[in-house]
């Protein structure tokens, strides 16, 4: 009896009436509900706690051995965007989490459909040569001159291992002259050093440990009480290593902490790095996106003396994530990390002008992510953008100034970008007073009212808003200030 063959034709998107059909037919359905779920949320986040999550998930068969209808699918997107954080809500200000712009979105459905891999030219012809005009522009804007490269990354935990993984095969050919890439580590590799603040983000510490150096590799500083590195600090511990034997081979300097958005003196960084011969990176995954704007630039000045640069395009760019860049002040460096493969990038092709990104990645595969980039500043210019990021630090200042004049508040620092950092005082129970601030932020997910983070000072709990969002109002702030402190005089009161 002959097999019965499936027609595969509605499945894939095609020159066919009916594929082109079925697309439609699965875009009309989930534009529907994401047009229904953004104009009815009145809330940052449903308030179901985990538990409450994992029931809601439970009978969901996740193999059916039939495909479903539309129809009955949309039931369960539902259930899945009913309980997701509302990142374009005003009071959705925890993290680095930013509302993506309506461009991008677009760019996210050309980006699926067409599926273009940024490995080797002919899986992404124009992509490419796109991504790689992006990057020019990139390297351009903050400083870097004509032997400058780059490539596109999935944000700044990669951006920063790309940047100390060259730092520690470049300080192994140069001072060591021994190829990672061929011999693997050398026995110095023991006493290698890399000097960070002690507020830096936490994935130098992991680059650390994945590049095979530990995390005792990583010399944490502390910083001055605007929470930034000082040089003078830096050079001193750098004496001090090289006296005992060790190995400075990198600085990080953070331009925006995540709890805090300082920014490190990079140029005064930058010139200890080159007396002392080693590497200086700069993670401006947060901060980066300062460089549009003509009021805020100066506080990244020096950036471009860097050896090379992390920035994320899914914070202050506001990207869908996931959507960042790795810069190189020296292309030929990329070198250090370079591999070939036959079927694939060939040398042959380099001969003959083909470029493949691959080249110069730790991803083979790769979404067409810079087409997110090119579409939003197509659409919206440079200008809106720095009004949009300017806004934003201004709302991050007028709420550090409200919350200094309130008594039952107490600010942890001014900000430097939009992060602002402060915790509710208690008039009477205050050794209760960590434990106050945590239930604070807990209701306030639990109801629905607002997702705000928590952090750590000195052993002690605060709370942080991360202003991101430039529709965000100091109304919405005065209200939820208004709300925290009713809230933490209710449970002082129990």
């Amino acid at each position: 009896m002959p097999s019965t063959i499936t027609n595969f034709e509605t499945y894939f998107l095609g020159n066919s009436s009916k594929s082109i059909a079925a697309y439609q037919k699965a875009i009309a359905t989930v534009q529907s509900l994401l047009i229904d779920f953004f104009d009815n949320q009145k809330q940052a986040y449903s308030g179901k706690t985990p538990e409450q999550l994992t029931a809601i998930f439970e009978a969901i068969d996740l193999d059916p051995i039939e495909g479903q209808k539309w129809e009955r699918i949309a039931a369960e997107i539902k259930k899945i965007l009913n309980n997701s954080v509302v990142v374009s809500h005003p009071t959705c200000i925890a993290h680095l989490h930013c509302p993506p712009l309506i461009p991008a979105l677009a760019a996210e459905m050309v980006i699926s459909a067409t599926n273009q891999s940024m490995d080797s030219w002919d899986q992404s012809p124009a992509a490419t040569i796109l991504e790689q005009k992006l990057i020019n522009w990139l390297c351009d804007l903050f400083g870097y001159q004509i032997q400058a490269d780059g490539v596109f990354t999935s944000g700044g935990t990669q951006s920063n291992f790309m940047g100390l993984l060259l730092a520690r095969d470049y300080y192994c050919q140069t001072q060591l002259n021994w190829s990672v890439q061929q011999q693997g580590l050398p026995q110095q590799a023991r006493n290698f050093r890399i000097l960070c603040s002690q507020i830096s983000h936490f994935t130098v510490r992991q680059t650390a440990a994945l590049l095979g150096l530990g995390e005792k590799a990583i010399v944490p500083l502390e910083t001055d009480e605007n929470y930034c590195l000082s040089a003078a600090v830096v050079e001193d511990k750098l004496r001090e290593l090289k006296a005992q034997n060790l190995l400075p081979i990198a600085i990080v300097a953070t331009a925006g902490t995540t709890d805090f958005g300082s920014i490190d003196p990079i140029a005064s960084l930058a010139n200890l790095a080159k007396k002392y011969g080693i590497w200086l990176h700069v993670d401006g995954a947060y901060g980066g996106a300062l460089i549009l704007s003509d009021r805020h630039r100066n506080k990244l000045a020096g950036i471009e003396l860097a050896d090379s640069i992390a920035v994320d395009f899914h914070k202050l760019f506001y990207q869908p994530i996931s959507c960042g860049a790795f810069l190189l002040k020296d292309r030929n460096l990329f070198r250090l990390i370079e591999l070939r493969a036959d079927y694939l990038n060939p040398e042959t092709n380099e001969l003959e002008g083909i470029p493949d990104l691959v080249t110069k990645s730790v991803q083979t595969t790769r979404r067409f992510d810079a087409l997110k980039l090119f579409l939003s500043l197509q659409s919206l210019g440079r200008k809106t953008f720095a009004e949009m990021i300017d806004s934003t630090i201004e709302l991050a200042e007028k709420t550090a100034q409200l919350i200094a004049e309130e008594k039952a508040l107490e600010l942890a620092n001014f900000p430097t970008i939009n992060a602002v950092v402060f915790r509710y005082r208690p008039q009477y129970s205050v050794n209760k007073s960590d434990k106050i601030n945590s239930q604070i932020r807990m209701l306030l997910i639990k109801r629905g009212q607002a997702v705000i983070a928590q952090t750590q000072i000195c052993d002690r709990t605060y709370l942080k808003f991360t202003l991101l969002n430039p529709n965000t109002t100091i109304s919405h702030i005065a209200n939820l200030l208004a709300e925290i402190k009713s809230l933490g005089q209710t449970l002082e009161n129990n």
